[in-house]
């Protein structure tokens, strides 16, 4: 099939205002919301708050929501949800995180269309996930993914949230094949991340994943509102011809993570004919050897691991300012502030970004980033 010359030139505007950012992509037959929300004045609320405004400003569909942190209170933030919101027809991932010494990183990210119709992805009784239909391709979220059994061990939790990944796809005749993007969230991440590994590796040897393109991830720490040795959330994508093309990217500074046994790539770029995106893996302070750099030092690994990623961008011609969903994982809360000068100092406080409280792979690891960037195709 000839690729498609699109019929209107995309368009990307941004806007931020009382820790709300949005960055909105137009293009011919759709719009996308991208949003990340923060607490305003320390009052969590105000995040569904905002997020139900930009949605109703836009008239759009919300696709799914990820909730990071409210510890202690997660009731009371499902119970803020509904106030606002009134019925969650979407999924929602609550992530327990960590408060170290009362520090509470909180944040809420949400991706929303409009111009195009939404079915929701129900498994087990539960929604799951949302899909939608563009002129180039079938794009699914799934979301709030974790074993119905939670006394399972957890390698079998793990299986078992793979399972539902596959199985939603199912539903909605796409496969694992076709994902191009996972978080894993594991509770008491560093006893068992190993065991995580070698659950992935087998799914992807027995499905051909790696014969294709090895989907970007995120494994991190965090509990759950579930109360789940694991919750998943993943993105998937089925070109409906060669409109859509989806390209591994190397990490100029960094090796590949399959050399070290971690079954993800660094980044996918993923190109339309209007607009193209990057989607980077969460990155940490990893030398080309694959061994810990700085150990010990947080200012060192954030430096270290923003300009991983900032090389990334660069290298398909893109920089932070292209940015729009970003989390950040600090293994000590109360050291959030050490991120917010090194954002402040690089000129990259507007940059979209939820700070929260997290174990990292490793236990001399402090410090990890993901982040999703889109631009323009011109001619």
């Amino acid at each position: 099939m000839a690729q498609r010359e699109p019929t209107t030139p995309a368009a990307i505007t941004t806007e931020a205002d009382h820790g709300l950012h949005v960055t909105t992509l137009h293009r011919a037959d759709l719009t996308e919301l991208f949003i990340t929300a923060l607490p305003d004045g320390g009052n969590f609320r105000s995040m569904f708050e905002n997020v139900f405004a930009a949605v109703r400003r836009h008239e759009a569909t919300l696709l799914n929501m990820d909730v990071f942190g409210i510890p202690a209170v997660t009731k009371a933030g499902i119970e803020a949800l509904h106030d606002v919101w009134g019925e969650v027809t979407w999924p929602v991932t609550w992530l327990d995180e960590g408060d170290s010494a009362g520090t509470t990183l909180t944040g809420v990210t949400a991706h929303a269309v409009t111009d195009v119709h939404v079915e929701r992805v129900v498994l087990d009784g539960r929604i799951v996930g949302s899909v939608f239909d563009d002129a180039t391709a079938r794009r699914c979220c799934l979301g709030d993914l974790w074993p119905a059994d939670t006394s399972l061990p957890r390698r079998a939790q793990a299986a078992a949230a793979f399972d539902m990944i596959e199985r939603a796809l199912g539903t909605i005749g796409m496969a694992f094949r076709d994902v191009v993007r996972t978080w894993l969230y594991l509770d008491r991440l560093l006893e068992w991340y190993d065991v995580l590994n070698a659950v992935r590796n087998t799914l992807f040897r027995d499905r051909g994943v790696f014969d294709g393109v090895v989907p970007v991830s995120t494994g991190i720490g965090g509990a759950n509102a579930a109360g789940a040795a694991i919750i998943a959330d993943a993105r998937a994508i089925r070109p409906h011809g060669d409109d859509v093309t989806i390209t591994p990217l190397a990490s100029p500074l960094q090796c590949p993570a399959l050399e070290y046994g971690s079954s993800f790539s660094r980044a996918l770029e993923i190109t339309a004919p209007d607009h193209r995106r990057v989607l980077v893996s969460g990155t940490a302070s990893i030398d080309p050897a694959g061994a810990t750099a700085h150990v010990g030092d947080l200012e060192a690994q954030i430096d270290l691991t923003m300009r991983v990623v900032a090389a990334i961008l660069e290298s398909r011609q893109m920089s932070w300012r292209n940015a729009t969903r970003v989390i950040a994982y600090i293994k000590d809360g109360t050291q959030g502030d050490v991120f917010a000068r090194y954002l402040a100092a690089n000129g990259l406080a507007e940059v979209p970004v939820v700070t929260t409280e997290n174990d990292v792979c490793r236990d001399d690891l402090l410090f990890e980033i993901e982040a999703d960037a889109v631009d323009i195709v011109t001619a």
